[in-house]
């Protein structure tokens, strides 16, 4: 007797559920909790749709499997469809079920057929765009250069499809294209291998490609009529994945959704991609089989979408106990990523590391000698939250925060903005931070700026950069934390935007009207109420649109204005999340998305629960980023150590310990006159104050440049550089600034004046500048240098001098 493949699949299945859970039972392992199957929902269109799913089991640990081919799946018997292998295809119009059945566990998926007698007719957009994709033919290393490959040019990723249908089809004549004989194309011969080609075979001629390829030419190669529908959302599943042990897979699909209601599996024609193939390579086809442990991101791109799935791959039989998660909501975000991965955290860091850490990180300084004393001698078990409070009352931070928005500004004196212009936006910024203005008040005013640059600071915004496309690429840049500079040519290959985004997110700028004031020096910024944006495939006028969002009406008004009004409002998702993203970068050395102005589908948060949570937070303190930073400093995760534990000590992404981190150029500098009591001249600054107070981003010194400062030419993060090197380590031992400091500051003469002895002066100086006593023989071996100087103060001057070229002092731990 005959079986019928779906009997014959629930029996095969049935079998294989009976062994796993077999083996499952003798070896104790997890159990599974739940299943799911996806797509969650089939519609399947005309008679050539068909669908492809998965089904995927979650056990208590977390672990997901692909029970796919062990999962007993079934159709209603009522003919509206069919099943095959893993795919469901239409047989009449109606509704069914797609019914799942695995280890006692049930779920289905609801399957609507349309339209099943019915041919679609082959679509130049639809049907062989995507095959060009799929088939690396349009990538930026064969045809999609800007100059074409051996005599042949597409768009790159496909951004122009009207104009490679023309070159495809006109370019030259009847050999790329044979409608007479089309197996004898160059577009077949060359991608079947059957005539050399640079790139090689690219599929098989019996493959689903090819066949489409000639169907197409044997309709007559039609262009479509009218604008066909384009994708409006893309879906990837699982959405997430957790796969245990070396050579296990977990197969991925992908649907996309059009804007004519439809949907459509693309898993055979999407781009997949991993962000880690050491951990999670995946095939062509989307199998992803894992490898060494870690984290990837796998991603499918079709048309202009790309969307993903986190990946978490962990060894076989890792021996685990999940530490108890306390602390507060960062904590528990945290804490439940690290159970995700089975990393231990580090303990808590000692008040003492956490006095200077916090410190330096806050105020830009170090604790002195007596907040030191008193932090130490505090019995009470919230000393660290009061130590917080203080250090964010004091005028320190807002100098702090000023520098770093002015280096996101670029503030400093050009061409375009006088000394006079450039200070007075400078200090506008300053104090903006200081009388604690919401960050979204502050954002909206500085983009809808209009008026003279002396009266309105804020508007020498569109002094520092003139260009109209540069200006919008910054502010997506800045305010957002998206780079949409690749999207000024093509698509964007690995994020969303598309050259229609970018045109129309510019027109939003191209109306500034700029026009000298009385002050020859001061500048008069306006809405000249003219001036277009046009694509430059096409030469299209832009209306402005927001960026992921909709046209607005302007009805006459600043088109800045009401950018700035959405850029800063719930409406915008990016706005937030990027802001406290920039924060939480600043507390840890790296963001959540890192680098912080590069958030992009394909660029994913390491922990996306805790960035979009920090995100609401932000919404929900009204913008008062002092309160996010209370947030973070008061949580366990940045009071963790710097000392890793063998479950962490190769994780870089999930915040399980300190990372050491250099201290930044000016904070280094200013640190080092705090500890030899000496005072820097800076131009157009009195004598004693500190470095992070420069306006000028022009304004710098050698130790400031060879440490890292930016030069604010670009409003990228990258310009400040926190990266030791041996220039930094050749001026700290050779230099004037620690040996020059050293000396005119008199800090030791000074201390033995006071009738201290040589132990009580060597304690102070590691007091004050790492923010302990000395421990073990430190303090044995130091005063065997001082006994072997030719005098005390000169062996204590020596001990001053090796301690602020220590890696401890130059290091924020």
């Amino acid at each position: 007797m005959r079986l019928g493949a779906s009997l014959r699949r629930t029996l095969c299945g049935f079998f294989l559920v009976a062994a796993i859970s077999a083996c499952a039972t003798l070896a104790g392992a997890a159990e599974v909790t739940g299943i799911a199957v996806y797509p969650p929902d089939i519609t399947l269109q005309t008679k050539l749709d068909s669908q492809q799913f998965i089904v995927v089991a979650t056990r208590d640990d977390g672990v997901t499997l692909d029970i796919t081919e062990a999962a007993a799946v079934q159709l209603a018997e009522d003919g509206v469809g069919r099943l095959e292998g893993t795919k469901v295809y239409p047989v009449k119009d109606g509704d069914t079920t797609l019914k799942v059945e695995y280890a006692g566990h049930q779920v289905s998926a609801t399957v609507n057929v349309k339209d099943a007698a019915a041919d679609r007719p082959v679509s130049f957009h639809l049907d062989i765009m995507p095959i060009f994709m799929r088939a690396g033919c349009n990538t930026g290393s064969c045809h999609g250069a800007a100059s074409g490959k051996d005599g042949f040019n597409l768009s790159l990723f496909g951004f122009d499809p009207r104009g490679d249908y023309e070159r495809i089809t006109r370019e030259i004549g009847f050999r790329r294209i044979n409608l007479a004989v089309p197996e004898a194309s160059l577009l077949i011969e060359k991608s079947i291998g059957t005539v050399p080609h640079t790139g090689g075979k690219r599929f098989e001629a019996d493959s689903a490609y090819n066949q489409m390829l000639l169907k197409w030419l044997d309709a007559g190669a039609p262009q479509d009529a009218g604008t066909p529908p384009h994708v409006t959302e893309m879906d990837v599943y699982p959405p997430a994945a957790v796969i245990e042990g070396r050579d296990s897979q977990q197969q991925f699909i992908a649907r996309a959704h059009y804007s004519d209601g439809t949907t459509r599996d693309v898993t055979d024609l999407a781009v997949f991609l991993s962000s880690n193939d050491t951990s999670a390579p995946i095939s062509e086809g989307g199998l992803v089989t894992a490898a060494d442990r870690g984290e990837a991101f796998v991603m499918a791109r079709f048309e202009t979408k790309t969307v993903g799935s986190q990946v978490l791959v962990l060894p076989k039989d890792l021996v685990y106990t999940p530490p108890e998660i306390t602390g507060n909501y960062i904590d528990q975000l945290v804490g439940d990523k690290l159970r995700k991965i089975r990393i231990m955290p580090s303990e808590i860091c000692s008040d003492e590391e956490f006095i200077r850490r916090v410190t330096i990180d806050i105020a830009g300084l170090l604790p002195t000698e007596q907040e030191y004393l008193a932090f130490m001698a505090d019995k009470s078990p919230d000393k660290r939250a009061k130590l917080i409070d203080t250090l964010l009352d004091r005028k320190e931070f807002s100098e702090i925060w000023a520098m770093k928005w002015s280096e996101l500004l670029m503030v400093k004196t050009t061409n375009q903005v006088s000394k006079k212009s450039m200070y007075l936006y400078s200090s506008w910024l300053t104090d903006q931070i200081a009388s604690n203005v919401p960050l979204n008040e502050m954002v909206t005013e500085l983009l809808g700026a209009s008026g003279g640059t002396f009266k309105n600071p804020a508007a020498n915004y569109y002094q520092i950069e003139r260009d109209t496309l540069k200006t919008a690429e910054n502010v997506a840049q800045v305010f957002m934390g998206i780079r949409t500079q690749c999207a000024q040519c093509h698509n964007h290959p690995f994020d969303r935007w598309t050259m229609d985004d970018y045109y129309s997110f510019a027109a939003f700028f191209s109306q500034i009207g700029r026009k000298t004031g009385e002050d020859y020096r001061e500048q008069i910024i306006f809405n000249s109420g003219r001036g277009d944006v046009r694509h430059k495939v096409g030469n299209r006028v832009m209306k402005p649109k927001f960026l992921g969002g909709v046209e607005p009406d302007l009805n006459g008004a600043d088109r800045r204005v009401v950018m700035a009004r959405w850029l800063t409002s719930p409406e915008n998702p990016y706005f937030s999340t990027s802001v406290a993203n920039r924060v939480w970068a600043h507390f840890f050395g790296r963001g959540i998305v890192e680098p912080v102005d590069d958030i992009r589908v394909s660029n994913p948060p390491s922990n996306p629960q805790l960035f979009n949570t920090l995100g609401a937070k932000l919404v929900e303190y009204n913008y008062d980023f002092k309160q996010l930073v209370r947030d973070i400093c008061n949580s366990e995760t940045y009071q963790r150590s710097s000392v890793r534990n063998p479950s962490n000590e190769k994780d870089t992404r999930n915040f399980a310990f300190a990372s050491v981190r250099r201290i930044i150029a000016e904070s280094l500098l200013d640190c080092t006159s705090q500890v030899t009591e000496t005072k820097d001249k800076f131009p157009g600054l009195p004598l004693g104050s500190r470095a992070v107070q420069i306006a000028d981003g022009g304004t710098s010194t050698y130790f400031l440049t060879t440490f890292g400062r930016a030069k604010r030419e670009t409003v990228c993060t990258c310009e400040v550089s926190q990266d030791p090197s041996l220039s930094q380590a050749l001026h700290m031992l050779n230099g004037d600034t620690a040996g020059g400091k050293i000396a005119s500051g008199g800090l030791v003469k000074k201390l033995l004046d006071e009738g201290k002895k040589p132990e009580q002066v060597i304690e102070s100086l590691f007091i004050r500048c790492l923010s302990r006593r000395p421990v073990g023989e430190e303090m044995q071996r130091l005063m065997a240098v001082v006994a072997e100087s030719a005098s005390p103060q000169a062996g204590l001057e020596d001990v001053f001098w090796a301690i602020l070229n220590s890696r401890e002092f130059v290091f924020n731990h």
